[in-house]
């Protein structure tokens, strides 16, 4: 089976500053007609920044979709055009302070492959240097180391809900534990 679809027409209904969406109408293998309502996203990038005492960067903010403060490791979004592993490097140092020596990519995520185009670049950070935060005006965090295995923990109890943070603690522990690191 080939599992494609061939996009008859597409209709964009809202073209914002972080996103797009659109209504395309396609057509399936069997002939068919079926929509799918797409999300047009750049993508972004996380970071998994590691200290000697393999203790995890994490942070708290308010995230307004959920009215809730969340755990979250380190993340922004992508420019158009711009490198992946350059914005990992600006998002580390403007939310948290710490600039890394060492860059490892770690792999993608496709954080909702239901309906959106969004590409998340994950990349572990190591030997850290702490330094000042410079923050979007209206982006307020706050940072903590946690131990990896006290952070698998949180995401096993489900402290930790948020889907890229999950994923890069539980491939780091998994790094360590496997002496890959």
């Amino acid at each position: 089976m080939v599992m494609k679809e061939k996009i008859i027409t597409s209709d964009y209904k809202f073209k914002g500053r972080v996103f797009k969406t659109r209504v395309d109408r396609v057509e399936l293998e069997n002939g068919h007609i079926a929509e799918r309502e797409i999300c047009e996203h750049n993508g972004g990038v996380c970071i998994a920044a590691l200290n000697e005492n393999n203790e995890i960067l994490l942070i708290k903010q308010f995230r307004s979709p959920y009215s809730e403060v969340i755990w979250e490791i380190p993340a922004g979004k992508l420019e158009v055009g711009e490198d992946a592993l350059e914005c990992g490097m600006r998002e580390l140092s403007e939310e948290t302070g710490f600039t890394a020596q060492n860059w490892f990519d770690i792999g993608k995520l496709y954080p909702t492959p239901g309906y959106c185009t969004e590409i998340l670049y994950t990349y572990l950070a190591t030997n850290l240097t702490p330094g000042n935060t410079h923050p979007d005006e209206d982006e307020y965090v706050d940072t903590y180391f946690i131990d990896i295995d006290k952070s698998v923990e949180m995401v096993m109890s489900n402290e930790i809900k948020d889907g890229k943070t999950q994923a890069a603690i539980l491939k780091v522990a998994h790094k360590i534990k496997n002496a890959q690191l």
